[in-house]
């Protein structure tokens, strides 16, 4: 049972360097004079992502690119199924703020692009990979999302989003040799933290014998979700809706545009077996929210939390029992 023990110790690194990372880069932004607005869209984001990001890169130089996907797979439909739901059961979410709205059509259609890349197999006869031509037009379609929201932030002082991203973004106050040992603690952290787990992730799906991708579906995504989990249950119990879904939403796209697509530039991604099930099951995910969001009150209440926590918890047993 060694290698439980170093997966768990793995993932606690990824989560420990994450913070310091986050910690360290938000100090050194403000050092140099970088508004809080775009060290919360831009630092804080990322460093919410860099477990999934070391996690993939480390999996891709080693070629366990089942891992890496079903990490990044796994990890969105937590964001969307775990966390969303369980903050809505903590707190019912009215969605207020613009951006928001708009950033969840932008992740439906980066999923479904994906999902399109993905199905080699049945348009093209061919199995499916994600190669690295795939992950240029994510990137592409990253910096496009970037610009989008860059500019509806600055532009949109009023709106509740922004409001809570200038409230929460990381007041720092120390000297840049200190966010520079945050920084280096941060990237040692998350460099052993991703040997760790996608060994150890190995190691269990040998002795369990089953796929790879089920670990890094099930186990590695939930242990790299846990700092979008307990910042949107932060979020929910504050009250502040907008900065709870902007939390998922955000993460989910920089985990598809960003970190998907760096992992297939360093080595092209195959696509395990019912992988692009869990594609279809994020689309589906995402759709649900639509209605919720953009009709009526746009009220996400406590019994729609329970569906999706319920929805997620059953869609993973399933794809373990068909393992």
């Amino acid at each position: 049972m060694t290698y439980i023990l170093l997966l768990v110790t793995g993932l606690v690194l990824l989560l420990l360097g994450g913070a310091s990372l986050v910690r360290g880069a938000s100090g050194i932004a403000e050092h140099y004079g970088v508004s809080p607005l775009v060290v919360g869209l831009t630092v804080v984001a990322f460093g919410t992502s860099a477990p999934e990001l070391v996690v993939n890169i480390i999996g891709a130089l080693k070629g366990q690119t089942d891992i890496a996907f079903g990490n990044i797979a796994g990890s969105n439909l937590a964001n969307l199924g775990l966390v969303l739901g369980t903050a809505a059961i903590i707190s019912p979410m009215a969605i207020q703020g613009q951006i928001i709205k708009r950033e969840l059509p932008l992740l439906l259609l980066a999923t479904t692009v994906l999902l399109v890349m993905i199905l080699d197999a049945q348009l093209s006869g061919f199995n499916a990979i994600l190669d690295r031509s795939d992950g240029i037009i994510l990137l592409l379609l990253f910096g496009v999302f970037m610009y989008i929201t860059v500019i509806d932030l600055l532009q949109g002082r009023e709106d509740p989003f922004v409001a809570a991203v200038d409230q929460h973004s990381p007041q720092i106050d120390s000297t840049n040799t200190i966010n520079w040992i945050f920084v280096g603690a941060g990237a040692v952290g998350l460099t052993l933290g991703g040997q760790l787990t996608i060994d150890n992730g190995v190691v269990m799906a040998e002795r369990l014998q089953i796929a790879p991708d089920i670990i890094g579906l099930v186990v590695i995504a939930v242990g790299t979700s846990l700092p979008e989990l307990v910042t949107s249950i932060i979020a929910a119990m504050r009250r502040e809706a907008d900065l709870c879904v902007g939390n998922v939403i955000g993460s989910n796209i920089f985990n598809t545009l960003l970190v998907l697509p760096v992992s297939a530039l360093v080595f092209p991604l195959s696509i395990p077996e019912n992988g692009v099930f869990d594609i279809i099951a994020m689309i589906v995910l995402g759709i649900v929210l639509i209605p919720i969001f953009f009709v009526g009150n746009a009220i996400m209440g406590r019994m729609l939390g329970v569906f999706f926590v319920l929805s997620y918890l059953g869609y993973m047993t399933t794809r373990v029992y068909l393992a």
